[in-house]
C-alpha cells in the first residue's frame, strides 16, 4: 500500500501544506521494493489526494532515472479524491516516481469566476483579485513569464470590453503559464519516492526451451557437446523458441556421484548430476571438458543470437565435494561436529554429492562477492539470462544485493526464479529482484484452479512485481496429469501455458516426444531422468508435437494480445471441462479467444457465455472466430455459443475474433 504524508514546500515561512496524499499505487511494500515494467510499457500511478475546504488542486506525477532531472505529468481526477497519471518508460534500468500536489489558487479563482458569470454577479472586483494574483506570480517567474503575466494582469483591469477581459481571465493556457512561473512550488525534495525497474521486452514475452547439452548428440552412447547444441539450434528455432536454457555446464564431481535414477551408488559410466558442480577441472567458472571449451560455448551463444535465441544458463550456488572452494574456502560451508562438511538434505532425501554454501558464515561477505564474480564472469561470456536453481534456500538479502549489483551495470540481465515453495516466499523473491518466476501452474488442472490462480497472478497487487513463467514440465516434474493423459494432455498443457502466460517454457525433448513414464507409481520423477543419465532422443518420432509447438509459438509471435498477461478475462461455460478465456490489447483488432478442453480422455461439449462488452462486440452483430490452429472459421452471434472438442483430434481452439465490417463496395467482410 502507499504512504500517507502531509507535504510542505521549501518557501520561507510558508505554512504547513493543507494537502494529504495517500494510497499511492502501484507500490510494493510502501516503496520498499520496486514495481516492474518492460521497455515501452506505460506506468499508470494513482493516489488519493485531497485538502480541506473547496479549493481546486494541481497534482503531478514526477518520474526520472537516477541522476536525471525530474519529468512531470499532470494527473487527472478519477473521482472521489482519486487521481491518476501515466508515463511511458523508454529506457532499460531503474526509475523512481513520486506524487506531488499544491492548492491551485488560480484554478480555484477561474472556477469561481465561471460560477459568478453564470449567476450574473458583479465581476469588476473579481478581475482585480485575479490581476493581483497574476502580478504576484510574475515576481517569481523568468523575464519571459514576468512580462507575459504582467501584461495579462494589466489587461484584466484595463479599459478593454468586459467580454475580452473575461476571455483572457478564463484562458486555459493561463494556468500553464502560472505553473511555469511558480515551478519551484512543485518540489519533490522530502517526498516519498517509489522505485521502478524496467526490463527488456523479453522479460515480458518469451518462449523457453530446456535442453541438456550432454544429450544433444545424434549418436547414441556418446556424450553431447556444445557443437551438438549448435546443430540443434535450427530445430529449436524452427519450433519458435527464443530462449534456450541449459542446465549447469560445469565440471561434475566424482565423490558420492549419483547413479541412474538418483541411486546412491554410481557405476563407472554414470555421468552424475550436473547440479553437483565442481571437480579437479574447476568450479562455477569452468565448463565440463566433454562439452567443449569456453570458446565453443561463446560460439554457441553467438550462433544462437543470430537465430533470435538467447542462451540462458543455470545458476546453482552449491558445490560437489570436489569443488575447489571446498579446499580453498572451508569457512564457506557448514562443518558438522565430526569435522565433515554438511551435505544437502531434504529429509528423508539425502544429496551426498552436493554441499550447500553457508551464506551466514563469518566470511559471508567474501562468499557473496565470489558468487557475484561468477555471475559477472558469465555475463562477460555473453550470457544475459540466468535461471536460478532453488533461490529460496539462500537469504533474501543476498539476492536483493546480488541482483541490484548486477543490474546496476547490466540492466538488461534477466533472472528467472526456480522456487517451487510457499507463496509468500515465491513472492518475496520476486520483490527483491527476480525478473521472472516459476509458478504453481504445473499443478493447477481444473477450471476453478486455473481461473483462481491466473486471476491472482494478473488481477491482484502481485502483478506489479511477480512475472509468471508457466512450465507444464521440468526435469524434476512429470505431473500426474501428463502421465495419465498421454498426448492429448501434452497438447492441452502446451496450449494453456502458451496462451495463459506471455512467458512459458517446456523441458524438451521430453515434452514434444510426450515422455510419460514415471520412476515409480505416484512419483513425479521421470523413469529415465536426464539429471542422472545421458539420453538419446529420436527427434523424428512420428507423433512428435514439434509442428504443433511451432504453430502455437507462431500464433504467439503474430498476436500482441498473447504477449502480455494483464488483459485476460475468463468467460463462463456450462461444462467444467471447458475453460474459456480471452486476451486483448489496446488495439481492438487483436482480440484472442481460447477454449480449451481439460479432459484428455473424452470429448467435451458445452456453451460458452461471452462477455461481449469486454470483447468489444454487440449482441446484434454476427462476428467471426478464426481458429488459428486449424484455419477453421465459425460465425457466432451474441454471448452464448456452442463448442465441442475432441482431445484425440485437437483439444483446443485458439480463436482470433474478427468483426464484421462494411466495405466501400457494399459487401461484408471480417477484420
Amino acid at each position: 500500500m502507499g504512504r500517507s504524508s502531509t507535504r510542505s514546500h521549501t518557501r520561507i515561512n510558508a505554512p504547513p501544506s493543507r494537502i494529504s496524499i495517500e494510497r499511492v499505487t502501484p507500490s510494493v511494500g510502501g516503496g520498499r521494493y520496486p514495481i516492474k515494467r518492460t521497455l515501452g510499457e506505460p506506468v499508470t500511478v494513482e493516489a488519493d489526494i485531497y485538502a480541506d475546504g473547496h479549493d481546486a488542486l494541481s497534482c503531478w506525477l514526477l518520474y526520472r532515472m537516477p541522476a536525471c532531472d525530474w519529468r512531470r505529468v499532470r494527473m487527472e481526477a478519477s473521482g472521489n479524491d482519486r487521481w491518476h497519471g501515466t508515463f511511458t518508460v523508454t529506457e532499460i534500468g531503474r526509475y523512481e516516481y513520486t506524487v506531488l500536489a499544491v492548492v491551485d489558487h488560480l484554478g480555484t479563482w477561474q472556477r469561481d469566476l465561471r460560477k459568478r458569470i453564470d449567476a450574473g454577479q458583479e465581476l469588476e472586483l473579481e478581475l482585480q483579485v485575479g490581476a493581483s494574483m497574476l502580478a504576484q506570480a510574475a515576481k517569481s517567474g523568468s523575464p519571459e513569464h514576468r512580462d507575459r503575466l504582467s501584461l495579462v494582469a494589466a489587461d484584466l483591469v484595463g479599459p478593454a470590453p468586459m467580454e475580452d477581459r473575461l476571455a483572457q481571465a478564463l484562458d486555459a493556457n493561463l494556468s500553464e503559464l502560472v505553473e511555469r512561473a511558480e515551478d519551484g512550488r512543485v518540489d519533490p525534495n522530502g517526498s516519498p519516492t517509489y522505485p521502478l525497474v524496467v526490463d527488456p521486452q523479453r522479460a515480458r514475452f518469451s518462449s523457453w526451451y530446456e535442453l541438456f547439452p550432454r544429450s544433444a548428440t545424434s549418436q547414441p552412447g556418446t556424450h553431447g557437446t556444445f557443437r551438438d547444441c549448435e546443430d540443434r539450434l535450427s530445430y529449436i528455432a524452427g519450433m519458435g523458441f527464443d530462449v534456450l536454457y541449459l542446465p549447469p555446464i560445469h565440471p561434475i564431481g566424482h565423490t558420492h556421484r549419483k547413479g541412474k535414477g538418483g541411486a546412491a551408488l554410481a557405476s563407472l559410466n554414470d555421468p552424475g548430476s550436473p547440479w553437483a558442480i565442481g571437480s579437479e577441472e574447476g568450479g562455477h567458472t569452468a565448463v565440463h571438458s566433454q562439452l567443449g571449451s569456453i570458446q565453443d560455448f561463446r560460439r554457441l551463444t553467438h550462433h544462437a543470437r543470430e537465430l533470435g535465441i538467447e542462451v540462458a544458463l543455470d545458476l546453482a550456488f552449491q558445490c560437489s565435494p570436489d569443488h575447489p572452494w571446498v579446499k580453498e574456502h572451508p569457512e564457506w560451508f557448514r562443518i558438522r561436529p565430526d569435522g565433515s562438511v554438511q551435505y544437502a538434505e531434504n529429509p528423508p532425501k539425502k544429496y551426498e554429492d552436493i554441499y550447500p554454501l553457508d551464506f551466514e558464515s563469518r566470511k559471508w561477505r567474501e562468499l557473496w562477492e565470489a558468487c557475484k564474480d561468477v555471475v559477472t564472469y558469465w555475463i562477460e561470456q555473453g550470457v544475459r539470462i540466468f535461471r536460478v536453481d532453488n533461490p529460496h534456500t539462500k537469504p533474501f538479502a543476498f539476492w536483493e544485493w546480488l541482483i541490484a549489483e548486477i543490474k546496476a551495470t547490466n540492466p538488461d540481465v534477466i533472472f528467472l526464479s526456480e522456487a517451487f515453495t510457499r507463496p509468500r516466499v515465491m513472492y518475496r523473491l520476486a520483490q527483491v529482484g527476480f525478473t521472472q518466476s516459476y509458478t504453481y501452474f504445473t499443478w493447477r488442472n481444473t477450471r476453478g484452479e486455473l481461473t483462481d490462480y491466473l486471476n491472482e497472478l494478473n488481477h491482484s497487487e502481485v502483478r506489479d512485481y511477480f512475472r509468471p513463467n508457466l512450465w507444464p514440465n521440468t526435469p524434476d516434474i512429470l505431473s500426474e496429469y501428463l502421465q495419465s493423459g498421454g498426448r492429448p494432455a501434452f497438447v492441452t498443457r502446451l496450449t494453456l501455458a502458451a496462451t495463459l502466460g506471455a512467458n512459458y517454457g517446456i523441458y524438451g525433448p521430453a515434452f514434444e516426444l510426450c515422455e510419460v513414464e514415471p520412476r515409480t507409481t505416484g512419483a513425479e520423477e521421470y523413469a529415465s531422468s536426464e539429471k542422472y543419465e545421458i539420453r538419446h532422443w529420436d527427434l523424428e518420432q512420428r507423433d512428435s508435437l514439434r509442428d504443433l509447438i511451432a504453430k502455437v509459438n507462431g500464433i504467439r509471435q503474430t498476436n500482441p494480445a498473447l504477449q502480455q498477461d494483464w488483459d485476460i478475462l475468463f468467460h463462463e461455460t456450462d461444462n467444467d471441462q471447458l475453460l474459456c478465456y480471452s486476451k486483448k490489447t489496446a488495439d481492438p483488432e487483436n482480440v484472442m479467444l481460447m477454449v480449451v478442453g481439460l479432459d484428455p480422455h473424452f470429448a467435451q461439449a458445452g456453451w460458452v457465455q461471452l462477455d461481449l462488452d469486454w470483447l468489444g462486440l454487440d449482441a446484434e452483430t454476427p462476428f467471426q472466430v478464426h481458429d488459428l490452429l486449424t484455419d477453421a472459421r465459425y460465425l457466432w452471434q451474441g454471448s452464448r455459443n456452442y463448442v465441442e472438442l475432441d482431445p484425440h483430434v485437437l483439444p483446443a481452439h485458439i480463436f482470433r475474433v474478427r468483426r464484421r465490417v462494411r466495405s466501400e463496395r457494399d459487401f461484408d467482410y471480417y477484420l
